[in-house]
């Protein structure tokens, strides 16, 4: 029995082993022919081969990811379908939003029309989800301030609403016109800073503006096509827009850009318009319009949002990254010093080094240009040169071309002391968890008031305030009382040394007040005590500092504290942790100096009139538009070349130009 038994289902299992085989066949073979049909139909519609019609131009039609086949599918059936007022009121909202009006003549087209990316600097929004009665996030919904950030980071994302398109009803059209581009501009600058400020002002004339005018008019016509191709007794309208369509698409497949467009593609756009306007007329399936025109605008602005990305990092490599030029200078003068026998002198003015009775200068400065031109502006403008004594903080790759390049040059009767920060880190702050040179840092801050959250209260304010390293100067110069810090972006108009007889009235440090920040914005950094909300936020660039004052109120070691207290896990942690730190420590030791001292804004701010540049003490250049990159505004540059070292062997031979 167990032989026959076993042999019996043994002998079952070798007949029943090519049955399951066969049916495993069948099964898959079946699975892969839905797969592939599920595949080749949806292509062949979005192709428009089921219109019997060729599709010639499918580089911009982005559609080919939308999942409406369906629902095309099922409309007609020979019943006309009506749809709700409400659908096509929403349907016609966002026509008038994707496209701008089309004009009568194709040679009367503005390129400004179709700018949507160079011109207002956005930053597209990523709709939600559509179920027809969502709203996208708009910036309204924002509530409260969006910083501390640092410049050289890009800003916290904000989704921007369809209503940044052009478009709107007759009777608001303006209005909201300017109010969109109020609202873009400010979603920008939040995620991008100060790229979107200087992309506007180099704004370049499209080439192609209305070759972008013909696929936008091909967008809409292919998303009613479908729809109008249903309906009973539109034949004659179904033949008309598919020929206009086709002509379209003719042009296009051979046109990249408005000088490749054949003679007659103004009557072509007239057409079409008519055709355009005869089928929004009829009663269509809104929800297929509506779905169409929403995919397209969705691929469009990610693709927007793509290159606005990419040109705002290309603008930041710009302005962090040293030029070959600058480098070239660099390494020409730390070669010489070693060669030359100026290495070897000892400085003359070594006795003034630590005098308490001459004015002292410090700046922290990594750029030998930028320093050179801060210094030569103050000793310029000086009537008592040999009074000034400039302390210089560098590192150690600019510390040897930095003695170098300032044993060739002399700046009248000045004298100029070179320090490596490296070395003074070993030798007095062994201890200290400081990696390297930390110059003034930059910060953008965008906030928007809580009691009208609208676009148009959205700001972005641009702050620069002390470094890690500005906080050892009491242990750097022992022997000093007084010092007064000078960014290497600060060009000096006129005689500061009064700045020596100022009474401070007990405080550490004068500086000017930037009361665009309170420091009741930054709570979310700040915290919730210690300080008053409506103290204003103060500046770098030019501060007269008592240097007895900080020793005896141990701002140091306050400012330690704050840092020990905040979260850096990172280096940009450590650093974006200079402004709450910073502000803190000197919460109530700030000596507000004149207004009309110091002109900020000069590396982000393209409307300082030209009167108030001409009339002030002082310009800081602070922000990413320094006025020795190429991104600089051109006509801010003229006052710090003012400035420029001439004749100098090394510039030329490396081509240094700024």
């Amino acid at each position: 029995m167990k032989g026959y038994g076993s042999a019996g289902a043994g002998g079952g299992s070798v007949v029943a082993q090519p049955a399951s085989k066969r049916r495993w066949k069948g099964q898959a073979a079946a699975v892969l022919a839905l797969v592939v049909f599920s595949l080749l139909v949806p292509l062949a519609f979005l192709l428009g081969l089921h219109n019997r019609f060729p599709s010639g131009y499918l580089v911009d039609d982005r559609s080919q990811q939308e999942t409406t086949f369906e629902n095309y599918h099922n409309v007609g059936g020979g019943q006309d379908q009506t749809p709700s007022e409400d659908d096509q009121r929403r349907v016609l909202n966002l026509m008038n939003r994707f496209a701008p009006p089309f004009q009568k003549d194709a040679n009367s087209v503005s390129p400004d029309e179709y700018m949507r990316i160079n011109n207002t600097g956005s930053s597209p929004s990523t709709l939600q989800p559509k179920d027809h009665t969502s709203q996208p996030i708009t910036k309204n919904e924002a509530s409260i301030s969006k910083g501390p950030l640092t410049e050289n980071n890009v800003a916290l994302k904000e989704p921007s609403s369809l209503s940044n398109r052009i478009g709107g009803e007759d009777g608001k059209k303006n209005r909201d016109k300017a109010s969109n581009v109020y609202e873009t501009e400010s979603s920008c600058e939040l995620e991008f800073g100060s790229y979107c400020l200087w992309s506007r002002e180099h704004r370049e004339v499209m080439k192609d503006s209305v070759v972008k005018r013909l696929k936008d008019q091909l967008f809409v016509a292919r998303a009613y096509y479908p729809s109008i191709a249903k309906l009973q007794g539109q034949e004659n309208l179904t033949r008309e827009l598919k020929l206009k369509i086709q002509d379209h698409e003719r042009m296009l497949s051979e046109a990249v850009s408005d000088p490749d467009l054949p003679p007659f593609v103004g009557k072509n756009i007239k057409r079409l318009n008519e055709a355009i306007a005869k089928a929004k007329s009829c009663s269509v399936d809104c929800n297929n319009v509506d779905r169409k025109l929403r995919q397209i605008l969705d691929l469009t602005e990610d693709e927007t949002h793509f290159h606005m990305k990419q040109s705002a990092f290309l603008y930041q490599l710009g302005v962090q990254t040293m030029s070959k030029s600058f480098h070239c200078l660099s390494m020409r003068l730390t070669v010489e010093y070693f060669k030359s026998p100026l290495s070897d002198m000892e400085h003359p003015f070594a006795h003034k080094i630590d005098s308490p009775n001459l004015q002292h200068y410090v700046i922290f400065s990594r750029n030998i240009l930028a320093l050179s031109v801060t210094i030569n502006s103050t000793v310029m403008n000086s009537e008592e040169s040999d009074t000034i004594v400039f302390h210089v903080i560098t590192d150690k790759e600019n510390f040897y071309s930095m003695k170098h390049w300032f044993a060739r040059n002399s700046y009248r009767k000045a004298t100029i002391h070179i320090q490596n920060f490296d070395e003074l880190k070993a030798n007095l702050f062994g201890n200290l968890d400081l990696a390297e040179l930390s110059v003034s840092e930059e910060f953008r801050l965008s906030s928007q008031a809580i009691s009208q959250p609208t676009p148009l209260q959205m700001r972005t304010k641009y702050l620069s305030i002390f470094g890690h390293s500005h906080f050892l100067l009491p242990d750097i110069f022992k022997n000093l009382k007084k010092v007064i810090l000078l960014d290497d972006d600060v060009v000096v108009q006129k005689d500061i040394s009064f700045l020596w007889n100022l009474d401070l009235g007990g405080k550490v440090n004068g500086a000017t007040q930037f009361c665009g920040v309170k420091l009741g914005q930054l709570k979310p950094y700040l915290g919730t005590s210690g300080y008053e909300s409506n103290s204003c936020a103060w500046m770098s660039g030019l501060n007269i500092v008592d240097l007895e004052k900080w020793r005896e109120h141990d701002i140091t070691g306050i400012y330690r504290r704050f840092l020990h207290q905040l979260q850096h896990e990172n280096e940009a942690g450590w650093r974006a942790a200079t402004l709450p730190a910073g502000l803190l420590s000197f919460h109530g030791q700030i000596y507000a100096l004149d207004d009309a001292l110091v002109q900020q804004g000069l590396g982000h701010d393209y409307g300082v009139p030209e009167d108030t540049i001409e009339n002030v003490a002082a310009l800081h250049y602070n922000g990413n538009m320094k006025p020795w990159l190429d991104l600089g505004i051109p006509k801010y540059k003229k006052y710090w070349k003012k400035y420029l070292t001439q004749d100098e062997r090394f510039m030329d031979e490396c081509n240094v130009n700024p």
